[in-house]
């Protein structure tokens, strides 16, 4: 075997060497991809039902304000009533900073 014969079997050698490097390269590469996926998965899933949380409580809430418009409507001493209950209380608060301020 000539100079040349061993040259080719040290760069066929190199060569495998590389390949084998890049394939171990893509093999790990491809582990963190499915570990990444798995972990934005389990991150997403609270955030969806959080999401569905959000949209419940926001069409519960429309119901009780929708319910609450309508019951207004309907009985105007209701709606009178409320304001003199708001008003006595802003009264009262008002009391109390003077007494407060007194002492």
């Amino acid at each position: 075997m000539g100079p040349g014969g061993i040259a080719t079997i040290i760069a066929a050698s190199s060569l495998a060497v590389i390949a084998v490097a890049v394939a171990y390269t893509v093999v790990r590469a491809s582990r963190l991809i499915d570990e990444i996926t798995k972990t934005v998965a389990m991150i997403n899933s609270p955030i969806r039902s959080i999401s569905n949380a959000g949209k419940s409580l926001e069409e519960m809430v429309k119901k009780i304000s929708k319910a609450g418009e309508s019951f207004l409507d309907e009985n105007p001493m209701a709606m009178k009533a409320a304001g003199a209950l708001f008003t006595a209380a802003k009264l009262k608060k008002k009391g109390k900073k003077k007494s407060k301020a007194k002492e």
